[in-house]
């Protein structure tokens, strides 16, 4: 633990159950104001958590990704937005170990930990609107526009990239007040309201070669391949946090409220009813916590494996997290839309903002089709083929 952290000597889930608890108070308002939330995010700066994915070798704690996603979860419990550039913070770190060498990124990993360095994302693969020109032998410029920048307003570093003229795609990274670089801060969407997922732009951004991910480069190995699979298993555990919100939220309203006028109970948590559908919940939420807990375990095992890692053990955990986004998408949808038919027309209520929970994951679900899932599973289990790499499988 960073030695600035208020939080010193304290386990990772410990801290982020403390965040989440400061964070709660103030979740259902910052939600409807949408925007940077930059004092929450400076106290994720304070709390040490940014240094997690970090090899201790350059300051941070190298934590196993079992702890790095539980924070995710927790976080998302009362905030999917921060918990989401949070999670991505981790993703961008793991995306320059993956893509290139210790000898390119020890000096980007060991300034972030010793400064609590927020990572943004303005990466987005299929928005091919960002431009790379090479202008002389080390100089690269990248100019135009990239959409759904998650995180990039108030980061300090950038992950960015752009296809050249034979269409290459290029990955670098900047700090994020490099000359050229704004943010348009257009994001007005339903869910997901303080990721700052707008549109971020390059104006003439001029790019040194050696801050260029090159060696291995994206997806080139099935090791470096692992970076979607990471990706993926963040939106499980952002969908299981909320979902498990969701569900706190319901059974601490129902504990307090009286039962239908037609019911043979007194009080809710009595009617037979009621009791179904929390029996539902509650299973829908075990059956993803165990395909979780399963991903995470394939994923820890392939991470170590490093580049021994081959093919179809990459395609194997491909499977496993595949299996679990499945789940997840489906019980985060269903309990956060559910929750109401226990809680009642009280809950409706503006003021509680609960439709929150729904509107986030309905927004992030839909990061990339669950379909393409469904079918990568569905020929795996007919065929035995695994999925193919991209970036988002």
């Amino acid at each position: 633990m960073n030695a600035q952290s208020p939080y010193l000597n304290q386990s990772p889930v410990d801290i982020a159950q403390k965040l989440a608890e400061i964070f709660a108070l103030t979740a259902a308002e910052r939600d409807r104001q949408g925007g940077n939330p930059k004092a929450e995010r400076d106290l994720i700066r304070q709390s040490g958590l940014l240094g997690l994915s970090i090899p201790k070798q350059y300051g941070g704690q190298e934590t196993d990704w079992q702890t790095i996603f539980k924070t995710i979860q927790i976080v998302a419990q009362v905030d999917s937005s921060l918990a989401h550039v949070y999670g991505f913070h981790h993703l961008l770190i793991a995306t320059v170990q993956l893509f290139s060498q210790s000898e390119q990124y020890g000096p980007w990993f060991e300034q972030t930990a010793q400064n609590n360095l927020f990572w943004g994302n303005t990466l987005n693969p299929l928005d091919h609107r960002t431009t790379v020109t090479k202008v002389s032998e080390n100089e690269y410029i990248f100019h135009g526009d990239k959409s759904f920048c998650s995180g990039s307003i108030d980061s300090d570093m950038l992950l960015c990239s752009g296809y050249d003229e034979a269409g290459k795609l290029l990955i670098g990274v900047i700090p994020t007040w490099r000359e050229g670089v704004s943010f348009l801060g257009d994001w007005n969407n339903m869910g997901q309201r303080q990721t700052d997922s707008g549109t971020s732009h390059f104006e003439q951004v001029n790019i040194h070669e050696d801050e260029l991910l090159l060696n291995p480069g994206p997806l080139s190995t099935p090791y470096s391949s692992l970076r979607p699979l990471i990706a993926q298993l963040i939106f499980v555990h952002l969908f299981l946090g909320v979902a498990e919100g969701a569900f706190d939220v319901a059974k601490q309203t129902v504990q307090t409220q009286k039962a239908w006028s037609k019911s043979l109970a007194d009080d809710a948590v009595n009617d037979p009813f009621i009791q179904k559908h929390f029996a539902e919940f509650y299973v829908q939420l075990e059956s993803v916590r165990l395909l979780a807990d399963k991903a995470v375990q394939t994923l820890q095992a392939a991470w170590e494996l490093g580049n021994d890692l081959t093919a179809e053990q990459r395609g194997e955990v491909s499977v496993a997290i595949a299996t679990a986004k499945i789940a997840a998408t489906n019980t985060s949808l269903y309990i956060t839309q559910n929750i109401f038919q226990v809680m009642g027309a009280r809950a409706t209520t503006a003021k509680l903002n609960l439709d929150r929970f729904w509107r986030n994951v309905r927004t992030q679900t839909l990061h990339d089709p669950i379909d393409y899932k469904y079918q990568e599973v569905g020929e795996w289990v007919l065929t035995g083929k695994v999925p193919d790499p991209s970036f988002y499988s």
